[in-house]
């Protein structure tokens, strides 16, 4: 995953084809788009990852944990918790 702008410079945001999102870096699978939804920061949304070690996560602040690639430990942005579609679910 790139980093992207505010601009529309994020080429995945309203990608919604059926796949797996991998890691730019390394190619560790991330995200099933199954798990995808519309949001409206500029950067694609996910309920969960893949799988368990998918991700590697330590928090940054109360709420947000910072979220690396679980292979490599690319930066990937954010888990936002508490911030998904539906109650209790978390926003990658």
């Amino acid at each position: 995953m790139s980093f992207c702008s505010f601009l529309g410079g994020e080429v995945f945001k309203d990608h919604f084809q059926p796949g797996i999102y991998v890691c730019a870096r390394c190619g560790h699978e991330l995200f099933s788009s199954r798990a995808k939804y519309e949001h409206s920061s500029p950067w694609p949304a996910f309920t969960e990852t893949l799988r368990g070690d998918s991700v590697a996560k330590r928090e940054e602040r109360p709420g947000a944990l910072k979220v690396t690639c679980g292979k490599c430990g690319n930066g990937l942005g954010h888990e936002f918790l508490n911030d998904g579609p539906k109650r209790g679910q978390s926003r990658f």
